[in-house]
């Protein structure tokens, strides 16, 4: 993943940062709670294709 188009995407429903989960290959929004995908190198960036982060994946990005 791109570290500069990392630093100007923002989550589409919330406008907040994001953060690249390189194992899942996704770009995580706390704000919003969701995991939008990276498919061949492309994060796809819709509130339809995201899916919802669970509990557990919320209380650990906190730590």
């Amino acid at each position: 993943m791109d570290k500069k188009l990392l630093e100007i995407l923002v989550c589409p429903v919330t406008k907040g940062a994001l953060i690249y989960d390189k194992d899942k290959q996704e770009l995580i929004s706390k704000s919003a709670r969701l995991a939008y995908p990276i498919r061949d190198g492309v994060p796809v960036m819709l509130e339809e294709e995201a899916r919802p982060l669970t509990q557990e994946e919320v209380e650990q990005l906190h730590e």
